[in-house]
C-alpha cells in the first residue's frame, strides 16, 4: 500500500493535436559530422519521398516528431529489421565479434541460461582481447540470475552496473525501487546500435512462425519479438543515452575509449533515437506516440505485448477511427502475466465498440513493441503501451521515418495478422462471466502492472 501511494504522484502529459509544429524548412538533420545545412537537409527530405506515398503525410510526421522530441533526426543510416530471437542474436553476436574498441550493453533481463552464457562468454572473450565491455542490467528484471553469474565478467575486467539495486545495502542516491531500466540496447564501437523488445534469454531461442504441430506444444511455445539494427550516425545518439544512464546510476569511471568516432554514411534512412526516464518531466516516447496517432491520416497499426492504455491513448485511437483511419491492434492471446492479459482485455469492449480492430496472436507469446502509422512512421523499441512503460520505466525506441522501411513493417504486420485471431464485438459480448470478473479485478491494478 505504501508503494502504491508513492507512485500515485506520477502522471502523463496532456498532448493536444494542434500543438506547435515546425515547418519542414526549419527541421534540422544530423549527419556523421554534425548538423547538416538547410540545403543538404532539404535534399535528403526530397530524396526520401516516394511517388507511391502522399508526400504531405511524410512531411507532417517529420515536422510533428521534430516539435515533440527535441532530439535530432539523423540521416545516412542503414536499418535492418530483425524478427524473433535467432535472427537478432545472430546479428548482435556478429557485431560483438567484430568489435574493435568497446561494447556497451543495457538490458532488462540477462538470464544464466544457454543464451545468457553464450553472450557472457563472448563478452569476456572480447574484453580479454582489449575491447572494453560496459554492461548495465536491471536489478528486478535479473532478480533470478545468481550474483555468481556476473563474477567471471567482472574478473575479466568488464564494467558491470546494476540498475537501482533491490538490495537496500547497495542503494544509491535517488534510488527508487519502482523505477526500472526496461531498455534493451547494444552499441558496438559507437557505429552500430540495436534496440527492441528482446532480452538476453533462451525463451527467444526459436522463431515464432513454426508448424502448428510444434507450436501447439504448450511447453515449447515460441516468443514473438522484434529488434532493429542501425549502422550509421544514429548510433551516436543511442550511445549518449547509454552513457547518461551510466552517469546517473553512478557507475565507475569508464575506460578512455573512442565512444564517439567519425560516422560515415551507411545507408539512406532517417532515424530518431528516443529515450525516456522516470526522472524526466514527462515521457517523450509517450508524447511521440500520442501525437503520431492524433495526426494519423490513413492507418495506425500497433503490435504490443502489454497493452494497458491510459484514457488519452484510448481517446486518440477512437478519434482516429472517427477520422476514417484504419486502426488495428495485434495483442497477445497468451502472456507471461495473466494479470496483465486480463487487464488488457478489460479495454476490448470500449475499443471494439469504437470500430478498432483487435487481433490476438496465436501459437506464440507476443512480446513485440512496434508501430506503423501511415506507412511512413515506424517505431521499434522496449516501450509497452501501458502505465509502467510511460511513467515508471526507463525505455528506449527508434523511430524510422521512411516509406521504404514502412513497407517492410507492413509486411511483418500482415504476417503477424495472418497468424492471429480477429475478435469481433459479437464474439466478445458472449465471453464467459468468469472472464469478465477476472478482467474487472485485473483492471483495478492496471496503473501499477
Amino acid at each position: 500500500m505504501c508503494l502504491l501511494l508513492l507512485v500515485s504522484c506520477s502522471s502523463l502529459p496532456q498532448v493536444v493535436p494542434d500543438m506547435q509544429t515546425q515547418s519542414e524548412k526549419s527541421i534540422q538533420i544530423k549527419g556523421g559530422r554534425g548538423i547538416l545545412s538547410e540545403e543538404k537537409s532539404q535534399a535528403i527530405l526530397d530524396k526520401l519521398k516516394s511517388d507511391k506515398h502522399d508526400n504531405n503525410i511524410l512531411d507532417q510526421h517529420i515536422a510533428i516528431e521534430s516539435a515533440i522530441t527535441g532530439s535530432p533526426l539523423t540521416s545516412g543510416n542503414q536499418v535492418t529489421l530483425l524478427i524473433d530471437g535467432p535472427a537478432t542474436y545472430a546479428s548482435m553476436q556478429a557485431a560483438i565479434r567484430g568489435a574493435r574498441d568497446h561494447i556497451n550493453m543495457e538490458t532488462y533481463i540477462l538470464e544464466a541460461d544457454d543464451v545468457g552464457r553464450q553472450f557472457a562468454d563472448l563478452l569476456i572473450s572480447k574484453q580479454k582481447q582489449g575491447v572494453q565491455v560496459n554492461l548495465i542490467y536491471d536489478s528486478v528484471g535479473t532478480m533470478s540470475t545468481p550474483v555468481e553469474f556476473f563474477k567471471p565478467m567482472t574478473d575479466a575486467g568488464i564494467n558491470v552496473l546494476e540498475f537501482n539495486p533491490v538490495n537496500p545495502a547497495m542503494t544509491r542516491k535517488g534510488w527508487d525501487v519502482n523505477q526500472r531500466d526496461h531498455r534493451k540496447l547494444l552499441v558496438v564501437d559507437g557505429v552500430t546500435a540495436f534496440v527492441g523488445g528482446i532480452n538476453i534469454s533462451s525463451v527467444y531461442s526459436s522463431g515464432s512462425f513454426r508448424s502448428k504441430k510444434r507450436a501447439a506444444d504448450a511447453s515449447d511455445i515460441p516468443w514473438r519479438d522484434t529488434q532493429v539494427r542501425m549502422d550509421g550516425p544514429v548510433a551516436a545518439e543511442f550511445q549518449k543515452l547509454f552513457l547518461t544512464t551510466w552517469e546517473t546510476q553512478h557507475g565507475p569511471p569508464l575506460a578512455k575509449k573512442n565512444y564517439f568516432p567519425p560516422l560515415p554514411v551507411k545507408g539512406t534512412e532517417l532515424v530518431r533515437a528516443i529515450g525516456s526516464s522516470p526522472d524526466d518531466p514527462y515521457s517523450v516516447i509517450y508524447a511521440t506516440f500520442i501525437s503520431a496517432i492524433q495526426h494519423a491520416q490513413a492507418q495506425v497499426y500497433l503490435t504490443n505485448a502489454y497493452f494497458i492504455p491510459d484514457p488519452q491513448l484510448c481517446q486518440a485511437l477512437k478519434d482516429a477511427v472517427r477520422r476514417g483511419v484504419d486502426v488495428r491492434l495485434i495483442l497477445p492471446a497468451k502472456s507471461d502475466s495473466a494479470l496483465v492479459l486480463y487487464a488488457s482485455r478489460s479495454f476490448y469492449s470500449e475499443l471494439l465498440h469504437a470500430g478498432i480492430k483487435i487481433y490476438e496472436r496465436q501459437d506464440a507469446l507476443l512480446h513485440a513493441k512496434t508501430a506503423l502509422i501511415d506507412g511512413v512512421w515506424s517505431s521499434i523499441g522496449s516501450t509497452n503501451l501501458d502505465w509502467r512503460s510511460f511513467v515508471y520505466n526507463q525505455e528506449i525506441n527508434a523511430v524510422i521515418l521512411s516509406p521504404q522501411f514502412g513497407s517492410q513493417m507492413q509486411t511483418m504486420f500482415e504476417r503477424d495478422m495472418s497468424a492471429s485471431h480477429l475478435i469481433t464485438e459479437q464474439e466478445w459480448s458472449e465471453r464467459p462471466v468468469s472472464d469478465r470478473i477476472k478482467e474487472f479485478g485485473a483492471s483495478l491494478w492496471a496503473r501499477w502492472l
